[in-house]
């Protein structure tokens, strides 16, 4: 080859290679755009999902007639306000059976649980700030998670079963727009 046709060889391939380097970014601008519009999509999604969800935790347990005792605890106590504040807020909630069990166990009627000074202690210890869902839970298998009112909750996992101290959720994931709700079988005790 001569000169002149090595140059131009060169020239070609310089070019093919420009060339072949803005079809790449092309390449990535179209995935990088389909990738912006599938994030998008997806936040729609999630947007549309949270637009179902109940405001607050309090909804959920006021719009389910099981948690009766749960509901006149945490109005007596003064809580309701703060967890229908903006949280995120991980509740286990006690059934209204689970309050007469405890009830019988400790030999107290509803009214002087409801007069306890300890009451907010009680209910406080069902409350974890941060939204922790089963999935989170079971990771958390044998650990303690600290509640707001200072004391830690045991974690585990026992025969499938995620067990909070020695209550055990019987319904996990009632999300609100504030946090999560789990319906535990029992009214667990700080200490």
């Amino acid at each position: 080859m001569n000169i002149k046709s090595t140059k131009l060889v060169a020239l070609l391939l310089a070019f093919g290679l420009i060339a072949a380097a803005c079809g790449s970014d092309t390449e990535d601008a179209a995935e990088a755009s389909t990738d912006t519009v599938e994030e998008a999509d997806e936040a729609m999604e999630e947007e549309e999902a949270m637009a179902d969800l109940p405001a607050t935790v309090v909804d959920i347990a006021t719009s389910n007639d099981d948690f009766s005792t749960l509901v006149a605890a945490l109005t007596e106590a003064e809580l309701v306000e703060t967890l229908q504040g903006d949280g995120p807020f991980t509740v286990f909630a006690p059934t209204d059976a689970a309050f007469n069990q405890a009830l019988a166990d400790l030999d107290l009627t509803a009214e002087e649980l409801l007069a306890s000074p300890d009451l907010s202690d009680i209910l406080t210890y069902h409350v974890i700030a941060g939204k922790i869902m089963a999935a989170d839970a079971i990771a958390a298998d044998g650990t303690e998670i600290e509640t707001v009112n200072g004391d830690t909750v045991a974690v585990s996992v026992v025969d499938g079963n995620v067990m909070i101290d020695d209550a055990t959720v019987m319904i996990a994931d009632l999300e609100a727009e504030n946090g999560v709700v789990h319906v535990i079988d029992a009214v667990i005790l700080p200490g």
